[in-house]
């Protein structure tokens, strides 16, 4: 059984990370003094679970996390700087703090230091989440030891209820567009102006006129998807959001 750090002030560790061509250190006690930060961290970079649920949905509720209280989200995985830039890149990581733990220094202050030799990952981290005030561990979801890739508490779901438990969560959002389309871009002011984040999938960009009428079964753009469900065009936007 992994030990619960909760309580556990966490020491300075000395981390190097590769920034704009240049090597840059970051330590522990500044990413962690007088914040709230959430710290979730994985087996490594570009694995299955960890590029398909555990770093997007973090990015998807970093707002959320923030208007909780949260000054910070920051992931950590045992590789190398460059890797870690690398898949930050090809991720939705852009609210989130990649943190490469190559030593596994911090990792291992925090019990969660494995061997994965059967995987030849060497050493790395065992999939765990954690809120952090002021340098201080407040609450840790530790994944349970059982065979495999578990991944049931760690998400950024359980980290937002501990949080605030009643907090309202943003709806997905995805809209069909090509351009030069007065319609799309209407669809598209309107969600602006309501401070709504959502994806674009362009046609000739993203996705083909063939795309659109096989995912939505209409041939006309802007389709606007909210929550799962089709709204329709800018016109059916405008009365939704009524």
């Amino acid at each position: 059984m992994f030990e619960n750090k909760e309580g556990h002030r966490i020491t300075k560790v000395t981390i190097p990370v590769r920034k704009n061509d240049d090597w840059q250190a970051i330590n522990t006690d500044d990413l962690f003094k007088g914040k709230t930060v959430v710290v979730f961290s994985l087996p490594g970079a570009f694995t299955p679970t960890c590029s398909s649920s555990h770093l997007p949905r973090f990015n998807e509720l970093a707002d959320t996390l923030r208007d909780n209280g949260v000054d910070e989200i920051v992931c950590v995985s045992v590789n190398d700087s460059f890797v870690m830039n690398a898949w930050a890149e090809r991720q939705e990581a852009d609210k989130i703090t990649m943190l490469p733990d190559g030593n596994g220094d911090l990792t291992a202050q925090m019990g969660m230091l494995v061997d994965m030799n059967q995987l030849g990952f060497g050493k790395r981290s065992w999939r765990y989440s954690m809120l952090v005030k002021d340098g201080v561990v407040e609450k840790m979801f530790i994944e349970p030891q059982k065979p495999g890739d578990p991944f049931e508490v760690s998400d950024a779901d359980t980290m937002l209820d501990y949080i605030n438990p009643n907090a309202k969560k943003p709806e997905a959002i995805s809209l069909f567009t090509k351009p030069g389309c007065a319609f799309c871009a209407k669809a598209k002011q309107l969600l602006t102006d309501r401070n709504l984040p959502f994806e674009e999938i362009q046609l000739g960009r993203d996705a083909s006129f063939t795309s659109l009428k096989a995912m939505t079964g209409q041939e006309t753009v802007p389709q606007v998807f909210i929550g799962g469900q089709r709204i329709g065009g800018s016109e059916e936007l405008v009365e939704y959001l009524k």
